[in-house]
């Protein structure tokens, strides 16, 4: 299988975005209406919201994969760390490396902006459960 490519979402990914959401939250049996996504995907694109997002391409160029990211303070560490909200690969790309390339793209951007190594994942999705150990509720990225 060909490598996946991560990109910033653009407008011509939106609907395929949409999909990929509906899909994360069906997962998790969230009700998830077209306002919050919409709702979501004006803080993805909104430079001055602390969201951000990465999406994984297949060789099509076609989103197989989504992750949502922000800042967070952590002030025991007097430091900031990465949050990963959300992360999901459609069930038909898993195993083609989308979601460890989603990973270390966000790992990429906090090294890049953040005062420390450190990604901490909301309960998604759980690529390579070994290199992921719980934190109180979360997991921390161990190594990055």
């Amino acid at each position: 299988m060909a490598a996946v490519s991560i990109t910033r979402p653009l407008a011509a990914h939106r609907a395929r975005w949409e999909e990929l959401y509906a899909g994360y939250a069906a997962f998790y049996a969230v009700e998830q209406t077209p306002a919050m996504r919409e709702h979501v995907w004006g803080w993805i694109h909104d430079p001055a919201h602390e969201v951000k997002a990465f999406l994984a391409l297949d060789a099509d160029g076609r989103p197989v994969g989504l992750a949502h990211f922000r800042p967070f303070a952590r002030p025991l560490a007097a430091a900031v760390g990465g949050f990963l909200d959300d992360l999901f690969v459609d069930p038909a790309a898993r195993g083609s490396g989308a979601a460890d390339a989603l990973i270390a793209a966000v790992a990429d951007e906090g090294r890049a902006r953040l005062e420390r190594d450190s990604l901490v994942h909301g309960g998604g999705q759980l690529p390579r459960p070994r290199r992921l150990r719980p934190t109180g509720g979360a997991h921390e990225m161990a190594h990055l």
